[in-house]
């Protein structure tokens, strides 16, 4: 058993694409309509075939109370991991990605913390 799709509660799906492909560099794999939403998912570029996250729509009430809770008490929603966080954080900040924690070393692992702009504060982390 492996982990295939892995879903990240967004407040508006064309703006979590746009965020999720241009500024963070993930590869559109899926878009297509469900419903009256679509089911978009992107994957690594270093791993087409990996894991897909899927941009979930928060309409659910249960979800964005979810999403709205975590997000106020600085909770991540999610990880990536990175080669150079240093270098990552300086990408994301030239590129506007506002930052809530600065890369901070914790022991054997660097992380940092910033907001994707569609409702979720995201860890990145370089172990």
């Amino acid at each position: 058993m492996k982990i295939v799709v892995t879903s990240l509660f967004v407040d508006n799906q064309d703006k979590a694409l746009e965020f999720y492909s241009e500024k963070l560099g993930f590869v559109k794999k899926h878009d297509v309509p469900a419903g009256e939403f679509r089911w978009i998912t992107l994957v690594s570029p270093e791993d087409e075939g990996g894991t897909e996250l899927l941009l979930e729509p928060n309409n659910h009430p249960a979800a964005k109370e979810y999403q709205q809770k975590i997000y106020a008490d600085g909770i991540p929603a999610t990880m990536f991991g990175v080669d150079d966080i240093q270098k990552e954080y300086e990408r994301l900040v030239e590129l506007g990605v506002k930052f809530s924690m600065e890369p901070k070393n914790m022991g054997e692992i660097t992380i940092a913390v910033f907001d994707d702009t569609c409702g979720n504060l995201i860890q990145i982390i370089q172990q």
